[in-house]
C-alpha cells in the first residue's frame, strides 16, 4: 500500500461542505413551521441537525484519518455487527416503529437505524471480498453466486422491517461493484429475470405497495390518499418556476406536504429555489460522482478501487432516487436525500462514508 503522503481531496471536502450546508438552510426553512405547531419550537430541526451534523463531521475526519486497510481487516466484524443489528430491529419491543416500519433501535430520543449501518458495512465487506476473489468472479458457483447470496440476504432482512427505499439502495450498488469486478453479463441478465418476479411479489404481498403504484402511475385518482405525497410535490416545484418564490417563501410546507424537511425535502428547494437552485444542488452531486470516481481511478489497490466505487455509487444512487421520487419520475420509496434531508443515521453515516473516501485519495497513486 503505497504511504499516505498526499492530502485529501479538497474538492471533495468542498462540495460535501457545500451540499451539507445548503441542506441545513433547507432543513429549517422547509421544517420551522411544522416543529413550531408540533413541538412549540420552530428551530427544533434545526438545532438537532446541526447537532447531527456536527457529530458527522467529528465521524468524517476521524474517518479521514483512519487508513483504509483497517476497514479490510475487520470488515468480517462489521459485517457481523450489521447483520445482529437487523436482526435486532425485528425484535418485538427493541426495535422502534415509526411511519409504519420497525426500523430504528434506540432508546426515548436517541435511536440508530441499523439498515444505514448495513449499507457501508455491506460495502466494506463485498470491497474486501471482491478484492480477494476477483478472479473468481466470473465463476457463477465461486464467485457471483456468493456474493449475490449475502447482498439478497441484508436485502431480505431490510424488507422484514420493511424498507423498500434503503433495500433497493443497497442492492443496487452492491450490482454496481460485482459488474465492475467483471461478472459476466449474462449472469445479471438471469438475475434480473429473477428480480422482476421477486419484485412482482413484493408489490403483491403488500398492499400499500400497490397503492404506491397506481399512484405513480395516476396520482389525481386518488388526490387526498395514495396520490397526496407527489401531488403535493409537483405543486412544490411546479411555481418555482426559474428563479423560485425566496428561500423561506414556500407555501407546501404550510401543513400541504407532509414533514417536508425529509424525503422532499428537494420540493421545497426546488419550489423557494426555483430551477437554479435545484440545479445547483444537482450540480453538487454530479461534481461529488466526478471526484469519486476519480478517487477510485486512482486508488492504489483492488480493495480501495472497490470500497472508493461502493461508497460513491451509494450516494449517487441515493441521491438519484430521491430526486426522482420528488420530480415524479418513480414511485414513492422514503429514501433522504443524501446531506440534505433532515435525520441522525443518515447524516452522520453518510459523512462517515466521505471520510473513508477522503483517506482512500491521501493514498493516490498520483
Amino acid at each position: 500500500m503505497i504511504k499516505d503522503s498526499n492530502a485529501p481531496d479538497y474538492i471533495l471536502i468542498a462540495v460535501v461542505l457545500g451540499l451539507l450546508t445548503a441542506g441545513i438552510v433547507m432543513v429549517y426553512s422547509s421544517s420551522y413551521v411544522w416543529a413550531d405547531y408540533k413541538f412549540d419550537d420552530s428551530m427544533y430541526y434545526l438545532k438537532r441537525q446541526l447537532l447531527f451534523a456536527g457529530a458527522g463531521i467529528v465521524a468524517m475526519i476521524v474517518t479521514t484519518l483512519v487508513p483504509y486497510g483497517t476497514w479490510k481487516k475487520y470488515a468480517k466484524i462489521i459485517l457481523i455487527t450489521c447483520f445482529v443489528l437487523l436482526l435486532l430491529v425485528l425484535i418485538p419491543g427493541v426495535g422502534m416503529v415509526r411511519g409504519g416500519a420497525q426500523s430504528w433501535i434506540g432508546v426515548g430520543a436517541f435511536s440508530i437505524q441499523p439498515s444505514e449501518f448495513m449499507k457501508l458495512g455491506l460495502i466494506i465487506f463485498l470491497a474486501a471480498y471482491l478484492a480477494s476473489n476477483q478472479k473468481y468472479i466470473t465463476s457463477f458457483k465461486k464467485g457471483f453466486f456468493p456474493s449475490i447470496m449475502l447482498i439478497f440476504t441484508a436485502f431480505g432482512l431490510i424488507m422484514l422491517q420493511p424498507d423498500l427505499g434503503t433495500g433497493m439502495v443497497l442492492v443496487l450498488t452492491c450490482m454496481v461493484m460485482v459488474f465492475v469486478a467483471g461478472a459476466r453479463l449474462w449472469h445479471f441478465f438471469g438475475l434480473a429475470g429473477l428480480g422482476v418476479l421477486g419484485f412482482v411479489a413484493l408489490i403483491a404481498s403488500a398492499p400499500y405497495r400497490i397503492s404506491r403504484i397506481t399512484a405513480f402511475l395516476n396520482p389525481w385518482e386518488d388526490p387526498l390518499g395514495d396520490g397526496f405525497q407527489i401531488i403535493q410535490s409537483l405543486y412544490a416545484i411546479g411555481p418555482g418556476g426559474l428563479m423560485g418564490l425566496g428561500l423561506g417563501e414556500s407555501l407546501q410546507k404550510y401543513f400541504y406536504l407532509p414533514e417536508p424537511q425529509t424525503d422532499f425535502i428537494f420540493a421545497i428547494l426546488g419550489e423557494e429555489l426555483g430551477f437554479i437552485g435545484g440545479s445547483a444542488v444537482i450540480g453538487l452531486f454530479l461534481l461529488l460522482l466526478w471526484r469519486g470516481i476519480k478517487i477510485a481511478l486512482d486508488a492504489p489497490d483492488a480493495f480501495a478501487r472497490f470500497l472508493a466505487l461502493g461508497i460513491i455509487s451509494m450516494l449517487a444512487i441515493q441521491a438519484m432516487i430521491n430526486i426522482s421520487v420528488v420530480i415524479g419520475l418513480i414511485p414513492v420509496t422514503g429514501i433522504t436525500l443524501p446531506f440534505l434531508s433532515y435525520g441522525g443515521s443518515s447524516l452522520t453515516l453518510t459523512l462517515c462514508s466521505v471520510g473513508v473516501l477522503l483517506n482512500i485519495s491521501r493514498y493516490s497513486k498520483i
